[in-house]
């Protein structure tokens, strides 16, 4: 038997045979959420982080693609695309944000 022996919160040990699989379903579980660090604010809408976007300089980009809003910033080569639905705004488009707007956002497990 291969495996690795897991404690659960009740105490109860289990074996695990596949712990990375297991692993990468209880992450899935955890919601992620985009944080504007000058406020603390947690962004819950397009319109609070369109609102942010434009004070950091980014101004809407009018693309040929109806399924998304995008952003960019005069004199430089970086485009933010995000889903027009924000049911759909998930953890890869928070970090595309993050990576393009340095110390001013970060994203948080909820």
């Amino acid at each position: 038997m291969a495996g690795v022996w897991m404690f659960q919160n009740n105490g109860v040990i289990r074996l695990v045979e596949n712990p990375q699989a297991e692993q990468q379903v209880v992450m899935r579980g955890r919601k992620k959420v985009l944080v504007f660090l000058a406020t603390g604010q947690v962004i819950t809408s397009y319109h609070s982080l369109e609102e942010i976007l434009k004070s950091l300089g980014w101004e809407i980009y009018f693309g040929s693609d109806p399924e998304l809003n995008q952003y960019h910033r005069k004199n430089s080569i970086d485009l933010i695309s995000l889903p027009r639905d924000f049911s759909k705004f998930s953890s890869v488009y928070m970090y595309d944000i993050v990576v393009k707007n340095p110390n001013l956002f970060q994203v948080r497990d909820m």
